[in-house]
């Protein structure tokens, strides 16, 4: 029997970037490779959220911020932050979306990591684990129940994502299919498992019908 979304689901689209597919800054293997799927999964939701990384230049995130090489770790105020790249710097090529992208009817982008002092991995609060985006309101406000969460990357900004939106009292699906991760130092195995012991389903947009 076919999947059919609710009106109460909702389908999160995470980072569908040009910085993150092949040729970006930050570049996920394989990451353009979600975009035909994202598009196939997002047209049976009547409910879609895109997230957009949208950081400010010499963010905190960003190595070459503190003269350092990218994938080194520095402690903040708020724990331990992972150097990137510089990506997705606002109003760039590659904070655009993926051109590949057709999600025409979704109704709201949740921009995030554009304080300069903080990242923002998640979809629903900044790293510093205090500061909401208002994705938890948007979604409350709009009687949702159960997300699907999707994009780049499934260890980072997707994992992030999940994890908020189960804080929030949600249910909450990963599609597998439609991510791509970037497993630094084993985070993919530790995303993973903390889905797990979340409670957070995963599941292929094949299984879903």
């Amino acid at each position: 029997m076919s999947f059919e979304p609710s009106p109460s689901d909702a389908l999160i689209v995470v980072d569908v970037q040009n910085d993150f597919c092949p040729g970006g800054a930050l570049a996920v293997a394989g990451g353009d490779a979600v975009v035909p799927v994202v598009n196939a999964l997002a047209a049976r939701f009547a409910n879609v959220v895109l997230t957009q990384d949208w950081h400010p230049a010499g963010h905190v995130s960003f190595a070459e911020t503190h003269g350092r090489a990218p994938f080194e770790t520095v402690e903040l105020a708020y724990g331990t932050q992972v150097l990137w790249p510089t990506h997705c710097v606002q109003g760039s090529s590659g904070a655009e979306f993926h051109p590949g992208l057709c999600v025409p009817h979704a109704q709201a982008i949740v921009r995030k990591g554009f304080n300069a002092a903080v990242d923002s991995y998640s979809g629903f609060r900044e790293a510093d684990r205090t500061t909401p985006t208002g994705l938890r309101g948007y979604l409350g406000d709009r009687g949702i129940r159960r997300v699907f969460v999707c994009g780049l990357a499934m260890d980072f900004c997707v994992a992030w994502t999940a994890f908020d939106a189960r804080d929030a009292g949600l249910e909450v699906v990963v599609v597998e299919d439609a991510c791509r991760g970037i497993d630094l130092d084993g985070s993919m195995a530790r995303s993973f498992g903390e889905m797990a012991e979340r409670g957070i389903a995963r599941q292929t947009a094949a299984t879903l019908g």
